[in-house]
């Protein structure tokens, strides 16, 4: 039988805390799931720089009879990806061993310390947008948005071949995403069927033009007369996010941490004494960066 002993104890507080911060902080990402996410659990320092490989483009050649084949030398693409976001949330529990016998205790400190890395993360992805320089934007700064204003940003994506069978995402601001539920043809019965009912009922646009449309608070705006409400259309290899393991706390330090790995994301976890408030400390950070990996296959709809 196993003995009790705080050490292990605060290894299983540490462990607690940490399965449950990853979840919480996946469910209240928008762009942060759509994106591309590259994880490794190897350890990296912020300022560390990540080479993604793009895939190469070849080209399809008639073979006539008797000739022979034209052999080509493809080479990867690359986009470097530097790890310059390290981002932390760090809150106090007084009575750490709460946490144990009262499990919603922790989800109370744990959702906004992940509410506010979310928040961060998405940010940084939607401030991507003025790296999408290869199609022209499309709508109108300061104006509503509008059916041909998406039409336009598909219409683009077509041109650069995206290909067909890949998602396509339009990310857009409150305002923009009222514009679009009041557009009449798809937020009727009559017009749109189930989904016109969905629309108009629930409130949820769904899919517009081959485009599955979300909303984020976190859209960029920029200029002041008029506003510019930078909404992204995009798919998801056109973004990368990166993510890499943070180092564990020096041993005899006091620290404490553990990761909390999640399919393509990862994050650490630490707990700290704080003899001045006589509580715990919990630090919740990750170490990311973003960047456009496929510039044409990304559009700044304006509104």
């Amino acid at each position: 039988m196993a003995v009790i002993t705080s050490a292990n104890l605060a290894n299983a507080i540490v462990k607690l805390v940490a399965a449950d911060a990853l979840p919480a902080l996946t469910g209240n990402l928008v762009m942060g799931n759509l994106v591309n996410r590259d994880f490794e659990p190897t350890l990296a320092q912020a300022g560390d720089t990540v080479n993604v490989p793009i895939p190469p483009t070849l080209i399809a050649n008639n073979l006539a009879e008797g000739s022979s084949v034209v052999t080509q030398s493809p080479n990867l693409g690359n986009a470097q990806i530097k790890l310059d976001t390290h981002a932390e949330a760090t809150f106090q529990i007084p009575d750490v061993t709460k946490v144990l016998a009262v499990p919603d205790l922790l989800k109370l400190y744990m959702q906004p310390a992940m509410v506010a890395l979310a928040e961060r993360i998405e940010t940084d992805l939607l401030n991507l947008y003025a790296q999408f320089s290869a199609n022209a934007p499309v709508g109108t700064a300061g104006s509503p948005l509008t059916e041909a204003a998406v039409d336009a940003a598909e219409t683009a994506l077509f041109e650069a071949k995206v290909p067909m069978g890949e998602p396509k995402y339009l990310v857009v601001d409150a305002n923009a995403y009222s514009a679009l539920r009041q557009i009449p043809r798809f937020s009727e019965y009559g017009t749109a069927g189930e989904a016109g009912l969905r629309a108009l009922v629930d409130g949820s646009v769904g899919r517009i033009k081959d485009f599955y449309v979300m909303r984020s608070q976190f859209v960029a705006k920029t200029g002041s007369s008029p506003v510019t409400t930078h909404n992204l259309a995009f798919t998801k290899s056109s973004i990368g996010l990166v993510v890499r393991r943070l180092p564990q706390p020096l041993p005899g330090t006091g620290a404490i941490a553990e990761y909390a790995e999640l399919g393509n994301f990862g994050m650490r976890v630490v707990m700290t004494y704080q003899p001045n408030t006589l509580a715990q400390q919990f630090t919740v950070d990750v170490l990311y960066g973003a960047a456009v990996l496929r510039n044409n296959f990304g559009v700044q709809v304006n509104s």
